[in-house]
Parts: structure tokens; sequence; C-alpha cells
């Protein structure tokens, strides 16, 4: 999320389009609810799961919420540096 409002805020394209990207930010925030605490504490949750399973890169580990007029997603890109090996149960 973090990542989304840094982005928002650089100032690459023109400011029609940058101040419609923050409009969009700010109402799917409003829809949602999800305050950046929520926000984190998901993150946290999803990325300990998920290290149970894969190996991660948790420093490139972005989540942000896109949505359209009607519906909100939350969008995760988790960097994957590989499988971790389980021992088999007998």
């Amino acid at each position: 999320m973090i990542e989304a409002i840094k982005r928002l805020f650089t100032h690459e394209g023109g400011s029609k389009d940058i101040a419609k990207e923050r409009l969009k930010l700010v109402l799917i925030h409003d829809r949602t609810s999800i305050s950046s605490e929520i926000m984190e504490q998901i993150k946290e949750e999803m990325i300990q799961v998920i290290s149970k399973h894969l190996e991660i890169d948790k420093n490139g580990v972005e989540f942000s919420l896109e949505g359209e007029e009607s519906s909100v997603a939350l969008v995760a890109n988790i960097p994957i540096k590989g499988l971790k090996r389980h021992k088999k149960k007998v």
C-alpha cells in the first residue's frame, strides 16, 4: 500500500492523471474502510503463511488496494526465491 501511495506522488505523467489516481485511492480506501494498521497486519499474516511453503523476498513484498466502481481487490506482489523442502511425515 505504501508503494501505491509513493507512485501517486511521483511526477510521472500529467497532473490530470495524478489527480485521477489519487482520487481513485481515496475512494477505494473510503469504500473498504481498511486502515493502514489493518493492511499492515494482513500483509504480515500473509507473509507468515506463505513463508511456511515458499522462500520469499520479504523486502520486495508489495500490497495494494485496486478497484473499479463496484469492486475492490487486494493485490499482492510477492517475489518468490524458491520452494521450501518439507520433511515427509511417516
